[in-house]
């Protein structure tokens, strides 16, 4: 018998808007990638979407982003008809990701999932490729260019499938620079930014700004801005690093 590969999850979502239960979620795509037998994570399988019934009307300023209407999505399934299978697959995965999984985890509680642990990619992404310009799925795409990305099976984006399967290509590339612990310990706790995102000191890395400044940040109401501040006073202080880790650090 043919032994099922591991395999982690990537799912996007459309929605109605951005604070369930007020909005609804509209479409779901997914595509899954896979532990090789060399030990190089891949992707895996074809991925696939499933329009939903959100219960509710579209709001004109979401659909100009998805383009999905209330007529595409009439006769589809509600949510908790299809999300649990999507969700929670065979052969079972180790872990769900999205870019920017916290949106995803609103609407993909826990009972949904099957208490699965998440990877978010744009996290991860601030910790691995700090040189990014933006750190968006596309304008990762676009600088990084990943390997075997098709170019028109990615688009158009702000669809659930295209953008599940370019996030796929960052996992997989994560995957094979820091391990699954790694991203997932990354993934639960706040974004440390590799730049200063507003104020005098804007585009600056943190480690160059004065102290003077970085005080100031270790009140931000933005908990990503106070993680880091408090992460780089740390290292002032003798008590870490912020940026990247070594080869060896990121696959402990």
């Amino acid at each position: 018998m043919r032994q099922q590969p591991s395999i982690i999850r990537v799912v996007d979502l459309e929605t109605t808007g951005n604070a369930p239960p007020t909005h609804g979620v509209c479409e779901i795509g997914w595509q899954d990638v896979a532990l090789g037998k060399d030990g190089r994570w891949e992707l895996y399988g074809e991925g696939g979407n499933r329009l939903v019934n959100p219960g509710r009307s579209m709001p004109p300023v979401t659909q100009a982003i998805h383009h999905i209407r209330d007529e595409d999505v009439e006769d589809a399934p509600w949510w908790h008809e299809i999300a649990r299978n999507v969700l929670d697959p065979y052969p079972r995965r180790i872990a769900l990701a999205a870019h920017r999984a916290d949106f995803e985890q609103q609407f993909c509680t826990p009972a949904m999932t099957h208490g699965a642990q998440w990877i978010c990619t744009w996290k991860c992404a601030l910790r691995l490729w700090p040189d990014s310009p933006s750190f968006s799925n596309q304008v990762l795409r676009y600088w990084r260019k990943p390997h075997g990305l098709d170019h028109e099976r990615g688009l158009p984006a702000h669809r659930a499938f295209p953008d599940a399967y370019v996030t796929a290509h960052h996992l997989r590339d994560q995957l094979n620079e820091a391990s699954v612990a790694q991203l997932i310990e990354w993934s639960s706790i706040p974004a440390l930014l590799p730049r200063v995102r507003f104020g005098a000191d804007r585009g600056k890395p943190w480690n160059e700004i004065e102290e003077e400044s970085l005080v100031k940040f270790l009140t931000d109401r933005d908990p990503d801005v106070r993680f880091t501040a408090e992460t780089e006073m740390a290292r002032r202080r003798g008590g870490g690093l912020v940026g990247r880790m070594t080869p060896q650090e990121l696959l402990l």
